[in-house]
């Protein structure tokens, strides 16, 4: 084997593609490695303007603030500088039913009790009593959503009205080019460039190098494509293959548009089920980010974007914009000395806003396994297995979704609560149908309070709750469940609006600029 890719630490990583996925690889890498002190590592982006992003990721999980704490990003600067807004979860619209609505809230339902979770406390009144309020009543983060408000958590000393986390709505864009300066003023070396060629190790199959339209040649250790749905580099040149899963997941179309902005902002992505599909609202600071997502197989694309268009509340900004998309993963997200992040790993619908969140974990994994220059096949084996389950993970929670439906109105969802489903969540579904407990299958995924607010607002009640919560004295889960909802509608009555904390917080921003300069 040729020297080149044989031991020794990565002295350069090349990234194909820039964007979101881009970026937020760069960021962390650039925080790490370019400027150590003993190994410097030379990290270089590609991108090239005649290829545009996807750039309809607006809504994350709370897990990005993880990720933005970890670079030391300011949170005000953050808000201001993307246009953000806070999420605490997802408001879903005729999901289940035409005329349903539910929450899918970033928190839980209170503490346990006698360590038996909430939700069992709350099956058993309900049992006993046929009034008994939706269990959302007990969710802070839906009692703020509902009414508008928000402020962050006290997350040092936090108590029982604390119980809740939030995400963000951005402009990816503004993201993106926010986490381009973060990476380039550590280091970071910015290329412009269409690639037209991979070049291999004539024996091992390594990239050695991309070669641009003009004629350059950018050598690397380390290849990270970032390249969007085509893949350039681990499909491209690789050949790794791709797990197509549109027989669990059937929208294969979409269509992205802004709007103006609505009177008030609010702190929730909203999912409406349409007749072949979803639509999105995703309300940022300067405009609303809509789009539907649906099956070009069940409707027309002129048909979905009369639905789109129909769904605005706010002047369309531009006209809407087509995406295609086969939902799956590639067989291998990491190949030889390549790792593919973001589209070029896979795609599962936006429903749950997983597409920024997979961009994290992957990054999060390749520091933890960050290679030598031979890149071991077993990193790779172990980066693959992890990020394997989380696609999949992500997958079964967003076809639970469509199969829990009990429309029949259009032949899409006849179509959805007919078709086969995995296994493991088939597993998941009779078990909480039967018994109320959830089976976490992904440590890393969505956790319980989530299947619960998903599979109950989808019309699954279970036919039993936990034998043990009925050892609970009965006037102490009534007290408990009182107190709770007294202190949760006390606590969202004092907190501000969330268009004011949202403008409140780009003017310090605006303010500690000016300070600073």
């Amino acid at each position: 084997m040729n020297n080149e890719t044989h031991g020794g630490g990565i002295r350069r990583i090349v990234i194909v593609g820039g964007g979101t996925a881009g970026w937020m690889t760069a960021a962390p890498l650039a925080q790490r490695l370019a400027r150590h002190p003993t190994q410097p590592c030379e990290i270089t982006l590609i991108e090239s303007p005649e290829i545009g992003t996807i750039g309809v990721g607006e809504a994350t999980l709370p897990t990005i603030r993880v990720y933005n704490k970890a670079l030391g990003l300011d949170g005000a600067d953050f808000v201001a500088k993307t246009q953000a807004s806070f999420k605490l979860g997802i408001e879903f619209k005729d999901w289940g039913h035409l005329g349903n609505r539910f929450f899918h809230q970033f928190g839980d339902f209170g503490p346990p009790l006698a360590g038996i979770s909430a939700h069992h406390h709350w099956l058993r009144l309900a049992k006993e009593f046929n009034q008994m309020p939706e269990i959302e009543n007990w969710s802070l983060a839906s009692v703020m959503a509902r009414e508008n408000k928000f402020v962050p958590p006290n997350e040092d000393t936090p108590g029982m009205t604390d119980a809740y986390s939030y995400g963000f709505h951005f402009d990816a864009s503004l993201y993106a080019h926010y986490l381009r300066d973060y990476a380039v003023a550590r280091g970071v070396n910015r290329i412009e460039g269409m690639i037209v060629d991979v070049e291999q190790h004539p024996e091992n199959g390594f990239v050695r190098a991309v070669k641009l339209r003009d004629g350059r040649r950018v050598e690397g250790d380390l290849f990270v494509d970032c390249s969007g749905f085509r893949g350039l580099l681990i499909e491209g040149a690789l050949k790794a293959g791709y797990e197509d899963w549109s027989n669990y997941l059937p929208c294969n179309s979409a269509l992205a548009v802004p709007c103006a902005s609505a009177p008030q902002l609010t702190p929730f992505t909203r999912s409406t089920a349409q007749e072949a599909g979803w639509t999105w609202r995703i309300p940022l600071q300067h405009r609303t980010g809509n789009g539907y997502v649906y099956s070009n197989n069940f409707t027309s694309d002129a048909r979905a974007r009369d639905v789109l268009l129909g769904a605005l509340d706010g002047e369309a900004l531009d006209e809407p914009r087509q995406i295609r998309f086969v939902t799956g993963r590639r067989r291998k997200s990491w190949d030889k000395n390549v790792v593919a992040i973001g589209l070029s790993a896979g795609f599962v619908e936006p429903l749950e806003s997983t597409s920024i969140n997979l961009i994290e974990t992957a990054v999060g994994k390749l520091l933890e396994l960050f290679p030598d220059r031979d890149c071991s096949p077993h990193l790779a084996d172990e980066f693959n297995r992890f990020m394997g389950i989380r696609y999949e993970s992500v997958r079964d929670f967003i076809v639970l979704h469509y199969k829990l439906t009990r429309r029949d109105d259009t032949e899409f969802w006849r179509h959805c609560a007919h078709m086969a489903i995995p296994d493991s969540l088939q597993h998941q579904i009779e078990l909480f149908r039967a018994t109320g407990r959830v089976a976490i299958l992904d440590r890393a995924g969505f956790a319980e309070p989530s299947f619960v607010a998903m599979m109950m607002g989808l019309g699954v009640t279970p036919k039993r709750y936990d034998p043990l919560a009925d050892r609970v004295d009965i006037r102490a889960v009534h007290g408990h469940f009182a107190e709770l909802r007294d202190m949760i509608a006390k606590a969202a009555a004092r907190m501000p609006d969330h268009g004011v904390f949202v403008a409140n917080q780009a003017a310090a921003a605006k303010a500690a600029s000016r300070a600073a300069a």
